[in-house]
């Protein structure tokens, strides 16, 4: 029609698409890439039988590629409230852009690359938005991110680091992300429900953090010499209480060994990583130490405090009873 038609300047060629077919959207693009000039669609495709196209749905398609439709659509949640309200009809929890789930990724593939996305995304700082699974930015639209990633059974390593990074600040060295993944999804999966990010956190401080038993330092003292550093480790296991003095390349090193030493244990200190924790209120730093077992598994401890040598200690102890 568009071809053809004679006066074709003094015509308004208008469609008017339904979604029998589930094909709305795509014939309305289709339509204006044929030269289409006018859309008459609906709000959230409220229309005969399966509805008639979602003008919204369009118009947020446009913006993704770069294309101003024209219309002000930058809070959705208003649009939402107001159509909620008039026309007594909710909004599926999937629909495009407006659904509560559509920003949202519970796939631990899909958070992986989302993290990485975001991540990269600050690095460039080109002010592109450029992330997989979101097709534009949710600010854009008065839409939030930082519930886009939730954890449940289908969660892996990508998702909850995510959300301990975001929200508590915590920087998990990549194996042990993977490791916390895995307690994650057991939870989940046992429990048959969606984790909230209170309640990762709380996981990671059960498993991860201040393990006392059997295994505990109670005092540790250190003498640099020209080679080496020496320690004098107090510890205890199952409330025996033994001094022992070892050395090392450095003060973590030398108290492993002193632990290695007294009670004869069998690991390699393998991954050692601190940051301050930036959103903490006090100067408090936290450090994560990954050991090594025969087998070649590893073992994971994280400690906090304000001093990082204690902070990397906790942590090396709660390594150890995880083993």
């Amino acid at each position: 029609m568009h071809k053809h038609f004679k006066n074709r300047d003094s015509i308004i060629l208008s469609v008017h698409p339904h979604n029998d077919r589930g094909t709305g959207i795509a014939a309305t693009e289709l339509s204006l890439l044929a030269g289409a000039d006018r859309v008459e669609g609906t709000l959230f495709g409220n229309g005969e039988r399966t509805g008639n196209i979602d003008v919204l749905n369009v118009a947020y398609n446009m913006f993704s590629q770069g294309i101003d439709p024209k219309l002000n659509i930058e809070n959705i949640k208003e649009i939402i409230d107001v159509y909620e309200r008039c026309c007594k009809m909710d909004i599926d929890m999937r629909h495009p852009y407006a659904g509560k789930l559509v920003f949202t990724a519970f796939s631990g593939s899909h958070q992986d690359a989302i993290n990485k996305g975001v991540h990269a995304l600050h690095e460039r700082n080109t002010g592109i938005w450029e992330v997989p699974y979101l097709p534009i930015d949710p600010a854009d639209i008065g839409r939030e991110y930082e519930p886009v990633v939730r954890i449940n059974s289908q969660s892996g390593k990508g998702g909850v680091g995510y959300i301990l990074e975001t929200k508590f600040g915590l920087n998990l060295p990549a194996k042990m992300r993977e490791a916390m993944g895995y307690t994650a999804k057991a939870v989940s999966d046992h429990t048959q429900k969606e984790l909230m990010p209170e309640e990762i956190f709380e996981l990671f401080k059960k498993t991860f953090e201040n393990k006392v038993s059997p295994f505990s330092v109670r005092e540790v003292h250190f003498n640099r010499t020209a080679d080496s550093m020496k320690a004098e480790v107090t510890s205890s296991f199952n409330g025996k209480t033994i001094t022992t003095r070892a050395a090392g390349n450095g003060r973590l090193d030398a108290v492993s060994n002193a632990l290695k030493q007294a009670y004869d244990l069998q690991f390699e200190l393998v991954t050692y990583q601190e940051h301050a924790l930036e959103k903490s209120s006090s100067s408090r730093a936290i450090a994560y130490v990954g050991i090594q077992k025969p087998d070649r598994t590893l073992a994971w401890g994280a400690g906090i405090d304000a001093d990082i040598i204690s902070a990397s200690i906790d942590a090396l102890v709660t390594a150890i009873n995880n083993r």
